[in-house]
């Protein structure tokens, strides 16, 4: 059973044993990583599983994946991560107790104690204990150094930022990436001046890092930046740019919200080409992430769609309209009808009528041509109405005639 089939059905034995027995380093750190997200540290059995792994798998990349899943569990995770490394219980102290003792441990051998400690700290979120992380920045071991970056980032302390921007010349690919995405989340003007700059880095991984990392800056100040990177020559730079308009468009703080839209909008609505479109395809057609999917849904009906990419963009959108997510779904549906015009109703009537379709994509055609059909919409939904068998369908269908003046 693949680990993909174990996460969704919760089986966490079986994740446990592949993380102890698997000779897959890989293996073993990915069935971390999904322990990470499957539990919670109520489950003791759990807790000590991954525990044991993080101090004793031979693999570094493989301890580094539990401490992070020990801190995805929860509080009580972490802190018996910290108690068997160190020695010492964890009573019923104040949050600043707690705190000192993470501190302490930032210093301490072995670097996983150090990583376990950077994130607790994270997770405390207190501004009093940045000076300590920021001294972490400059850890010799990268991975700590990656962890420190990320709870600073978490806490969104200015007083971060010169550390941060020092990280992100780091060797290591992790720490700098950490450190872009911190930046972000600290969010000031400076910490947002030095990401943008490196849009324009001859690096094309300190590009691709800074275009991925803005998504998470929470406000219309990067969209510019982010639509002119759409026309980087780096492919990779402009699925990043792409996928962080997306984040902020699903990220803004609801005060935000309706301004990153139309900055959003404003900046690629008239950019139809397929600098601009391609990327939105993509992640429409190959993304994991749902939020990203239905942003891209509803984005790629308010741009400008040029000649040369329309029948991509009609393509994606109508494949979506049997999207097992519902609103990606309806986001692809409302922008063909947005998007109008002869190619769609021709894609449309070629869905609708098709038996073998699914019935969501047919209902939802349906409703789409009952908005932007004609004569030619009017015949094929008549036969649909008189040959469909699903329920779905044959209402979508005659509420699409009632609105095209078609018979009942």
């Amino acid at each position: 059973m693949s680990l993909y089939q174990l996460e969704r059905e919760g089986d966490v034995d079986e994740l446990l044993s592949l993380l102890w027995e698997s000779d897959s380093p890989a293996v073993r750190r990915r069935a971390a990583e999904v322990l990470g997200r499957t539990g919670t540290d109520e489950s003791a059995e759990l807790v000590r599983g991954v525990v044991r792994a993080a101090r004793t798998d031979d693999e570094p990349a493989v301890r580094a994946a539990a401490i992070d899943a020990l801190d995805e569990l929860g509080p009580s995770a972490i802190d018996r991560l910290l108690v068997e490394m160190t020695g010492a219980e964890v009573g019923d102290e104040a949050d600043w107790v707690t705190a000192r003792r993470y501190v302490r441990a930032l210093s301490a051998d072995p670097p996983e104690l150090r990583m376990a400690a950077a994130n607790a700290l994270g997770r405390l979120g207190d501004e009093r204990n940045v000076s300590g992380l920021v001294d972490a920045l400059c850890d010799e071991d990268a991975r700590v150094r990656a962890r420190a970056a990320d709870a600073l980032g978490r806490i969104g302390d200015p007083r971060a930022v010169d550390g941060l921007v020092a990280l992100l010349t780091d060797p290591d690919a992790e720490a700098r990436r950490a450190a872009a995405d911190a930046l972000a989340g600290v969010g000031t003007d400076r910490a947002l001046a030095a990401l943008l700059g490196l849009l324009d880095d001859a690096s094309e991984p300190l590009r691709v890092i800074a275009a991925g990392a803005l998504g998470d800056a929470g406000d219309e100040r990067p969209v510019s930046r982010l639509a002119a990177a759409l026309a980087d020559e780096s492919d990779a730079v402009r699925r990043a740019a792409a996928l962080s308009l997306l984040e902020l468009l699903s990220n803004a703080p609801r005060e935000r919200s309706h301004a990153v839209r139309e900055a959003v909008v404003a900046e690629l609505a008239d950019a139809g080409d397929e600098a601009v479109v391609s990327p939105l395809v993509d992640v429409l057609s190959e993304g994991t992430r749902r939020p990203q999917r239905r942003n891209a849904a509803w984005l790629l009906g308010r741009v400008a769609v040029a000649d040369d990419v329309a029948e991509r963009v009609v393509d994606a959108l109508c494949d979506a309209l049997a999207d097992e997510d519902a609103s990606t779904a309806q986001f692809a549906a409302t922008s063909l009808a947005t998007l109008g015009g002869d190619a769609v109703e021709r894609r449309l009537l070629g869905v609708v009528g098709d038996a073998s379709a699914p019935p969501t994509a047919r209902s939802k055609a349906a409703f789409v041509l009952g908005r932007i059909g004609g004569e030619r919409s009017r015949e094929t939904l008549g036969k649909v109405r008189d040959e469909a068998t699903d329920e779905e369908v044959r209402r979508s269908v005659f509420a699409a005639l009632a609105k095209l003046g078609g018979p009942a």
